[in-house]
């Protein structure tokens, strides 16, 4: 929602500054002008993009206005599951946890945790994690190369849909030029006409330029750094699972396992050594 806040902030400064200069709010819209720029950043997208990348994009968008869902509460969820889970397969065998690796979304401990039940790219990568090890295809030791290879694929699978945006964001103010130019020319077949219409042409094709640079730095450029903020944000909360599974499939104590995925936090969203003490007790009894 704070993106959707900074947005209503930038259009209400730039129509109120034009106002308060004596313009008229409807001079903004020339919808011509937004035509040739929404359709050509729109177009530049689809021929730079695979279809993989721009069903990554779209949904990477509309992430971003839902806000980061990586808050301290889901932390939290985090390392109850993760306790719970290895607490299990302490007392029971690694063999205790197949059914809930197996079938994640009926599992009696995972549907406690909302932020995790629902967070079906996170599930997969914990249970994923677990799987080899209760399987017994792969030594603890070994885990830690699998882990970092998903790790690093997610990575790029995510700044390839930022990579594209950014690259658009950077020529928008050109297609706002090539709108500007083509009001010109306009302007120039009316050339012997009224000045008064002359003067609505040239200020409609300014209206291209204005609009390019505002929507690339006031709106593309801000939600680029949205989704690179909540891309990270997701990638630390997967190196918290990586870290605590590979502590526990290497035989730390469940709460040294869960003690080394918050190390790994920043401060504002990492529970004190106390709070993560009263957040496990009697967790799994």
């Amino acid at each position: 929602m704070l993106i959707i806040a900074g947005f209503i902030i930038v259009i209400a400064s730039v129509v109120g500054g034009f106002m308060m200069a004596g313009g008229h709010p409807v001079h903004l819209f020339v919808l011509s002008e937004y035509i040739v720029i929404i359709g050509s950043a729109l177009g530049a997208v689809v021929t730079m993009s695979s279809k993989h990348v721009l069903i990554g994009l779209i949904k990477q968008t509309l992430g971003s206005f839902k806000g980061n869902p990586y808050s301290k509460k889901a932390y939290e969820e985090l390392f109850k599951a993760l306790y719970e889970l290895f607490m299990l397969g302490r007392r029971n065998g690694m063999i205790a946890l197949e059914e809930h690796v197996s079938n994640p979304q009926g599992s009696a401990i995972f549907s406690k945790y909302s932020t995790i039940s629902k967070n079906h790219h996170a599930l997969d990568f914990l249970c994923g994690g677990l799987r080899p090890v209760i399987d017994g295809k792969v030594k603890p030791d070994q885990l830690k190369v699998l882990m970092e290879i998903e790790l690093d694929a997610m990575e790029n699978e995510h700044h390839a849909p930022i990579a594209v945006l950014t690259k658009v964001g950077d020529a928008i103010p050109g297609f706002g030029i090539v709108a500007a130019v083509l009001g010109i020319v306009i302007t120039m077949g009316s050339i012997a006409g009224p000045i008064e219409e002359i003067g609505h042409h040239v200020g409609s094709a300014l209206v291209g330029t204005f609009i390019g640079i505002l929507i690339s730095y006031g709106f593309v450029n801000p939600m680029i750094v949205a989704m690179e903020a909540i891309g990270a944000s997701e990638i630390t909360y997967m190196r918290c699972v990586s870290g605590a599974v590979i502590g526990f499939a290497n035989g730390m104590a469940p709460v040294m396992a869960v003690e080394v995925a918050r190390r790994a936090l920043s401060s504002d969203v990492k529970p004190n050594p106390e709070e993560l003490e009263a957040m496990l007790k009697g967790i799994g009894k």
